[in-house]
């Protein structure tokens, strides 16, 4: 029989440890970075809020690196909490694959929508 203590222990099940904790602090603080901008620019706008005041707001390229920035993070930032979600919580190997695919199928649908949104304004 082989022990199983200190550095030798096996770790299985959804412990990625400190870069899924770090990616998604990280992430989070880009988001709310980018809701500080955007909302900066929104109140330092003199005028009602239409499509003119938002394209205008994203018509720089500095914006749309940031926005494009904040749409990968969110979906990292998303993937990393519902798989851990569905790591600890749904047993059954196939069900968990298959929300799993379906996740990453759906954020990537979400992610390339918000893209292509931002690229015609």
């Amino acid at each position: 029989m082989s022990v199983n203590y200190g550095s030798k222990r096996t770790v299985v099940g959804a412990h990625y440890g400190l870069r899924d904790w770090l990616s998604q602090r990280v992430t989070a603080a880009l988001m709310a970075l980018f809701t500080v901008i955007v909302l900066v620019q929104l109140v330092a706008t003199k005028g009602p809020i239409g499509y003119d005041l938002w394209a205008g707001i994203f018509s720089q390229q500095w914006m749309k690196v940031l926005t494009f920035s904040v749409i990968v993070g969110m979906a990292w930032h998303v993937w990393v909490g519902i798989r851990d979600v569905f790591m600890d919580y749904i047993k059954p190997v196939g069900l968990r694959l298959a929300l799993q695919v379906f996740t990453i199928v759906w954020l990537v649908s979400c992610a390339g929508w918000g893209i292509q949104v931002l690229w015609r304004l």
